[in-house]
């Protein structure tokens, strides 16, 4: 471990970090390939692969998932803009671009080059959202609000035309969040929110599948929908099944079942297998990471790392309850995963993004009201 005295960069990063935040995530990462092996082999076996497919595939991306949330923590707020501007830009050419040429998979094209450029975009909008929102509350001279309402239809169109309505939910909520966060006019809020009210009324017009989902939710006994609800009926049964404590590692039959039971329908593997209590610790790990999120956010001097740090932890638990209600049928299917737990390479990795840009804005630094917080106790004992 670092000394305090140490001057190196390794050092200034340890002692300027927030621990706990680190520790709770690392903890989700390795529940995450715990619940991997426990979900995906019988997938893997029905696909015909081998049995440990999708856990070997997971194990490899933990690599570049480790590398890439350590090495965007070392970066200045400065360095965070700069990189989220252009990780934007070239997640938006790759869903163009999967727009265009990708293959079409459940009847969205979200895939290119083996990757779901969406899952990239959605911290990298988060730093340009609240670096609009900042500039726009400290400088006249910047059009900073003008350029975060710009924002949210350039990133949400092309999330629509692929479609995926999930991502546009997720982003579109914490895009309000920040809005509300900066202080703008009521008149703004209610525009904005009858803007969104509308945009749902159209999505369940024109969209068949979205119209489905939810008359499937609203009435489970209604016949003859588009959407069959078999994954979510099943999920819920898991819980009632496992109980308090979980039939055990390994008895679950759920999964034996479930199509997406590595990924989605985690959750509902878990509260078969490990139980109800098992399911409340891992949402106790999700509620502490974003309450600690938006703690250290309250306490930041700094305009644009307290919007992005609020930013961030809201993605992150707004994306886990989704997953979380979803799988205990307390709203409609969307697709969405829960972060470090469920299987894939690419939400892995852009979480990684996203954690690994929240601990860089949180980092203790000199002339921050939680720097002197944290120095004060150490100069009390000099």
């Amino acid at each position: 471990m670092a000394s305090r005295t140490e001057r190196s960069a390794l050092a200034n990063w340890w002692w300027t970090i927030d621990r706990l935040m680190l520790a709770a995530v690392a903890t989700l990462i390795v529940l995450g390939l715990v619940l991997t092996m426990a979900g995906s082999p019988p997938v893997a076996e029905r696909l015909g692969l081998p049995t440990f497919h999708f856990v070997d595939r997971q194990a490899a991306a933990l690599i570049p998932t480790i590398a890439v949330l350590l090495l965007t923590s070392f970066l200045s707020p400065r360095q965070v803009r700069r990189f989220a501007l252009v990780l934007f830009v070239v997640s938006m050419a790759l869903i163009i671009a999967a727009l265009l040429f990708g293959h079409e998979v459940k009847g969205s094209r979200r895939w290119i080059f083996g990757i779901q450029p969406s899952e990239f975009l959605k911290p990298a909008f988060v730093i340009l959202a609240a670096w609009a929102f900042s500039e726009g509350g400290k400088r006249k001279d910047v059009p900073g609000n003008l350029l975060a309402l710009l924002l949210l239809p350039l990133t949400v169109v092309p999330l629509i035309l692929q479609p995926d309505f999930g991502q546009t939910l997720l982003v579109s909520v914490v895009w309000a969040a920040l809005f509300f966060m900066a202080g703008l006019h009521w008149f703004w809020v209610v525009g904005i929110g009858g803007a969104g009210f509308g945009g749902v009324l159209l999505a369940y017009k024109f969209v068949p599948h979205v119209r489905a989902r939810m008359i499937k939710f609203l009435d489970p006994g209604a016949g003859g929908g588009i959407v069959d609800t078999f994954q979510v009926d099943t999920a819920l049964g898991s819980f009632l099944s496992g109980g308090w404590f979980g039939k055990g590692p390994g008895e679950g039959t759920v999964k034996r079942i479930l199509p997406d039971a590595h990924t989605d329908f985690i959750f509902a593997v878990t509260g078969e297998e490990f139980g109800i209590a098992a399911c409340l610790f891992v949402a106790a790990l999700f509620f502490f990471v974003v309450m600690r999120g938006l703690v250290m956010a309250s306490r930041n001097d700094d305009p644009f790392c307290r919007f992005a740090a609020a930013g961030l932890v809201m993605m992150f638990g707004i994306q886990s309850a989704i997953n979380m209600a979803v799988n205990l049928h307390l709203m409609p299917a969307k697709g969405m995963t829960l972060p470090f737990i469920s299987y894939g390479g690419s939400s892995l990795v852009s979480l990684a993004i996203g954690i690994g840009f929240l601990i860089a804005v949180t980092r203790k630094r000199p002339g921050s009201r939680m720097f002197a917080a944290a120095a004060a106790p150490r100069e009390r004992h000099a």
